[in-house]
């Protein structure tokens, strides 16, 4: 990887920051290490014909061709709008490759077919996110009779597979589990998703989830994007051992570029160094208009926004030998080299998480989304020093979604005040579990599931126990702040001082992460 994803900075720079739904161009202190994103890699244009070669010669069993006979039973499953971040423009992958692999079906004369969306505990999605996903011909033919939602609570249509060694359930959507052959189609975004993770969390239920998506194993993960030093991942290889003992799967895995922002935000996509004089006129007229802008408008400004990712590679067959190549694939597109941890981990926090695509982004989202997500893209080790400081720039408004997180109100007004340790608040995870209100919000409305927000806050008690403190400049809720045990800044330099005083050093190591678009940096 070119060095030139690394930079030090020069008295006065000021870099860029995404803050929630703004930009901030803030000055930063001489000597700030900066890692950038690596650049796109060259993506494959000719998508279906990819799909095509992939399926046909499959990695570890038949072609998918050979696979098929008339009568048999097929399912066809796919990642839900939890990926990619922000949402693909048109045509979504998995448009593309369901068409592929819908016309192979016919061709052989499968006419049993039902297609699922791999929500898991996520929310369901809306017929309009869906058709964005698959595109207007394959709605038209298959919703809502043969093409719909995952439900985690239909106990009528959940099937029982068996336990590890180590007494862990493996239970999936019964209609998956009872098809001849189950079709998995994953676009990967991060080395933490895909393989056994895709269906033993998007097609399964709470009984298997709490599994994997809990405290013990989250704390015993030094990276959730190392799937080797992740304890997440080694629970997830157990339930997959069963899983495939009980299924025909055929895995068709993708990994995307770094090509996060449209043309009309390119300045996201360069290192400030490199802005020409069009690109610094866009960023302040943009800061301008969105600072004038209600926070309504605004919000579903950015919604809207879609990314023009390019596929850079695609690969099929049994989950294994699928899995291993895509991984390849991500760390080739986003692995940067780093020497040495830092004291001070520096980010801005953007607009979007995977949990809050066409909604709001919330406070348990923001700790998910930064000592979740943030702190543990790496390999080998953090990007900052243990007991160090991560310091972040966001509003951090006291705001939630009625409709898609009612359970995180009830989790952060009661839950939170009571307590912050990860192994205590577990204690409660099953009473919001079973939440007969939440579970019918679950299945008719768009409610992520009762347990959902414990789980935000399992994702950030690694980093959270990691730290010495996360402070956040420029938070207008202190209060909020102090629900989730964070401190504040008014500015950068206050919080730079905060990160002195409790590490008792007069001078600190700083290193910007600036993200998105996601990359992972490999620390020695």
């Amino acid at each position: 990887m070119s060095n030139d994803c690394i930079y030090y900075t020069k008295p006065g720079e000021k870099l860029l920051f995404h803050y929630a739904e703004h930009f901030l161009y803030e000055e930063v202190p001489e000597g700030t290490r900066v890692v950038y994103a690596p650049p796109p890699l060259e993506a494959i244009t000719a998508v279906k014909a990819a799909t095509e070669q992939a399926i046909e010669n499959p990695l570890g069993c038949p072609p998918l061709s050979a696979q098929l006979r008339p009568g048999m039973k097929v399912t066809v499953a796919f990642d839900d709008l939890s990926l990619p971040l922000p949402p693909m423009r048109r045509p979504d992958l998995r448009q593309l490759i369901l068409e592929v692999v819908l016309e192979k079906l016919a061709s052989s004369g499968v006419t049993d077919i039902h297609l699922i969306v791999a929500t898991g505990l996520h929310r369901r999605m809306t017929e309009a996110e869906i058709r964005h996903c698959v595109g207007a011909r394959v709605l038209a033919a298959f919703y809502p009779d043969r093409l719909y939602n995952h439900d985690a609570e239909d106990k009528e249509n959940i099937e029982y597979l068996g336990e590890t060694e180590k007494g862990e359930i493996v239970e999936i959507n019964g209609r998956a589990a009872q098809s001849d052959l189950l079709i998995y189609v994953n676009m990967n975004l991060s080395s933490m998703d895909g393989g056994n993770k895709s269906i033993l969390t998007g097609l399964s239920t709470y009984r298997s989830l709490k599994h994997h998506h809990n405290v013990h194993a989250l704390m015993h993960s030094q990276s959730y994007m190392h799937p080797p030093s992740s304890e997440l991942h080694h629970v997830l290889d157990r339930m997959g051992e069963v899983l495939e003992e009980n299924q025909n799967i055929f895995h068709i895995e993708t990994t995307m570029d770094t090509n996060t922002f449209p043309k009309a935000f390119g300045f996201l996509l360069k290192q400030e160094r490199h802005l020409n004089a069009f690109d610094k006129l866009n960023l302040h007229v943009s800061r301008g208009v969105l600072a004038m802008t209600p926070a309504s408008v605004r919000r579903k400004a950015f919604m809207q926004m879609r990314a023009p990712y390019g596929m850079t590679s695609i690969q099929a067959g049994r989950n294994d030998s699928v899995h291993e190549k895509t991984l390849q694939n991500v760390l080739k597109q986003q692995v940067v080299p780093v020497k040495g941890q830092s004291d001070v981990l520096l980010a801005g926090v953007p607009y979007i998480g995977p949990y809050n695509v066409n909604s709001m982004m919330n406070p348990l989202l923001i700790v998910n989304l930064t000592a979740g997500y943030l702190f543990n893209l790496y390999i080998g080790k953090p990007l900052v020093r243990r007991g160090g400081v991560m310091i972040l720039f966001h509003p951090l408004d006291r705001m939630f979604h009625p409709l898609h997180h009612p359970s995180y109100i009830e989790f952060f007004d009661r839950v939170l005040t009571q307590t912050k340790v990860a192994a205590e608040i577990e204690k409660y995870e099953e009473e919001f579990a079973f939440n007969e209100r939440y579970i019918d919000l679950y299945r008719n409305s768009y409610a992520y599931h009762g347990a959902h927000p414990f789980y935000m806050w399992y994702w950030g008690c690694y980093a959270m126990e990691y730290l010495s403190k996360i402070i956040v400049v420029k938070a207008r809720d202190k209060e909020v702040a102090t629900t989730l045990g964070f401190d504040t800044a008014k500015s950068l330099p206050e919080a730079i001082e905060m990160a002195q005083s409790a590490l008792s050093q007069r001078s600190v190591s700083i290193t910007q992460f600036h993200w998105p678009p996601l990359w992972l940096c490999e620390v020695s």
